[in-house]
């Protein structure tokens, strides 16, 4: 099925350069104002709408923020179409809804590139919107703990036997769906960032501004929403209670413990995954000298052979006294001697080979033991009971 797009500009020189960029990609309609724009939105339900921001009448920022006030409008992605690239103008339109971004000019790949990526952003969303209700139900249901406090201790004994990024995240979308909170967070984690929605879709202008803040303040506000800032997990709240100063002022409170156990637990992930990849390496270093080991044994096995050839022949020459003189003795002991001069070195390079398998052998139980220690974590009661962790 071919894309529908909505193209909501009032230059006709624009709607031109759209239509020829995407000729063939996907079906376009055409709305030379915010209202008409409205109108085809609500007529046609396309899958992506591109917005200018200045325009005649209504703004972009305006016809964006009705689109998302609409129940049949708010959920298709809209991209702006804009001359401005600065960061405050990307924020003002985040904050009325947009997905994404673009700069004018723009060319044909970018523009389908990015078309791209909000099309497959919405039908993911679409997919998994049964199983996130679903998991609402469940984590309402699981959430027994009353007060700020049970619920972070759940979390702790949660994160604890947590071993990777999408089971740590799905721990924390539990933690939040009871407040009716809408969060996404990102994991900086070996210095990359993992993205994860509530609804397992991130839009591009997200991830954009996540990277933008990651460096700035601990709290970001800016309109109903709140960035959370850890050097390994950042925490995007799209519908914060600003206008409550009581409830944001308890939640600035509650959701930094949240992230400091989650920032030590990528952290943790992240000494593991070295720890593994030491042994890789140390693994393959045994291999290396193991080969290295047969290489020479095999060597060794030759040289004994032609010390044998050698020693029989001057046994021989030795026997017949006719053949004997002293030239002759002199060049076979010549050669034992080399013979035995090569046994002596494969011996010393053997002898370092031990020496230096021997230590990696050791490095490599001391390491395995410390990652079998690791990977056996403590029970679960023996977290939730601790008293001695000051939380407030």
């Amino acid at each position: 099925m071919s894309k529908l797009v909505l193209a909501i500009d009032d230059d006709k020189y624009v709607h031109h350069v759209i239509e020829e960029s995407l000729s063939g990609f996907c079906t376009l309609i055409h709305a030379k104002n915010g209202d008409e724009g409205l109108r085809q939105a609500i007529k046609y339900n396309p899958d992506i709408i591109l917005l200018d921001v200045e325009m005649p009448g209504k703004t972009g920022f305006e016809v964006c923020s009705e689109l998302k006030a609409n129940s049949q409008t708010k959920d298709i992605p809209v991209m702006f179409l804009s001359g401005k690239k600065e960061l405050p103008d990307r924020v003002k339109g985040y904050n009325s809804g947009a997905s994404d971004y673009i700069v004018k000019p723009f060319n044909a790949e970018e523009l389908m590139a990015r078309i791209r990526v909000l099309y497959e952003y919405r039908q993911h969303s679409k997919k998994l919107k049964s199983d996130v209700e679903r998991a609402q139900i469940t984590a309402e249901i699981a959430m027994t703990d009353s007060g700020d406090m049970g619920r972070i201790m759940r979390y702790v004994g949660q994160s604890y036997h947590a071993h990777d990024i999408q089971s740590l995240s799905e721990y924390m979308f539990e933690f939040f769906n009871p407040m009716d909170l809408d969060v996404v967070l990102a994991f900086w984690y070996q210095d990359i960032g993992i993205f994860c929605g509530a609804e397992g879709a991130v839009c591009p202008l997200e991830r954009e501004l996540l990277e933008k803040h990651r460096d700035a303040n601990r709290f970001v506000d800016f309109g109903h929403r709140t960035i959370i800032n850890y050097p390994k997990v950042s925490m995007l709240i799209k519908n914060m209670p600003l206008d409550d100063a009581q409830l944001y002022g308890r939640y600035k409170d509650l959701f930094p413990h949240i992230l400091e156990v989650t920032n030590a637990k990528v952290q943790d992930m992240e000494v593991n995954e070295r720890a593994l990849t030491q042994a890789k390496q140390i693994g393959n270093a045994f291999s290396e000298l193991s080969e290295q080991m047969y290489q020479h044994s095999y060597s060794r096995e030759r040289a004994v052979e032609k010390f044998a050839v050698q020693l029989s022949e001057l046994n021989k020459s030795v026997e017949q006294s006719k053949l004997l003189n002293s030239d002759e003795i002199v060049f076979h002991l010549q050669h034992l001697q080399q013979t035995q001069l090569l046994f002596a070195s494969l011996n010393d390079d053997l002898e370092a080979i031990k020496f230096q398998l021997l230590h990696i052998i050791e490095s490599r139980s001391e390491l395995l033991g410390h990652l079998q220690k690791m990977a056996e974590p403590s029970h679960t009661e023996d977290v939730t009971s601790q008293t001695d962790i000051e939380l407030f």
